[in-house]
């Protein structure tokens, strides 16, 4: 009787290699934070409790992402916007970790925290400042930007300004110190200023409550 051979396949698992995760709130200055995240080691702290009641849940599991670390992954992707897997080896972590903490991070929900139009009781201050600055009377605003980009690949014709370089035209409003008052960032660099600023939600708000002051702006505003 002829013998029956099993032959048994010993399956092989790859073993699981992590790359060490940084720690950069530690190993960095204040100046090299800076340079990577674009905000110091207390600003980082102060963002990372901004989102801490949001993102708790999520550091229970083992091995889970610090709420700091999950912060330092969303600020240097928007730093730099480079690719997820860069990020992810300067980081110490996969690329589907970049991937997963970019999408749920939540930093976007608190932008009207921080970034909101002077209200009438803060007119006159504001007033004040820009009088202060450049002696510019019942001045509220300026307002004006464009960023240069790298052509994209898809539709790089819509992103070419009028000085043919590829932007994306930002309408952003500023104060006499520097804080950002509102901020519109849609629209491809051969959008006219003009256009972006009657299709804004700025636009209607002041048409329908008109303020006591001028918003600053280039020629382009009047198109």
């Amino acid at each position: 009787m002829a013998g029956i051979v099993h032959r048994y396949r010993r399956r092989r698992y790859r073993q699981r290699v992590d790359a060490e995760r940084a720690i950069p709130l530690e190993q960095y200055t204040s100046e090299e934070l800076y340079a990577r995240f674009r905000f110091g080691r207390d600003d980082i702290k102060y963002i990372a409790g901004l989102v801490r009641p949001t993102l708790q849940h999520q550091t229970q599991r083992s091995h889970a992402l610090s709420v700091e670390e999950q912060c330092l992954i969303d600020l240097r992707f928007y730093a730099c916007g480079t690719f997820y897997q860069v990020i992810g080896d300067n980081m110490g972590v996969r690329k589907t970790t970049v991937s997963n903490v970019v999408k749920t991070m939540s930093l976007g929900s608190l932008i009207n925290q921080f970034v909101y139009f002077p209200k009438d009781d803060q007119t006159a201050q504001t007033k004040h400042k820009f009088f202060q600055m450049g002696n510019m009377p019942s001045t509220i605003g300026a307002i004006d930007c464009n960023v240069h980009i790298q052509a994209p690949y898809e539709r790089e014709w819509e992103y070419v300004n009028r000085k043919g370089r590829h932007s994306i035209n930002i309408q952003l409003v500023g104060n006499a110190v520097l804080i950002i008052t509102n901020c519109v960032v849609k629209w491809p660099g051969s959008v006219h200023d003009a256009r972006i600023l009657r299709e804004s939600a700025l636009y209607r708000a002041l048409q329908s409550h008109r303020p006591n002051g001028i918003i600053l702006g280039d020629p382009s505003y009047h198109g």
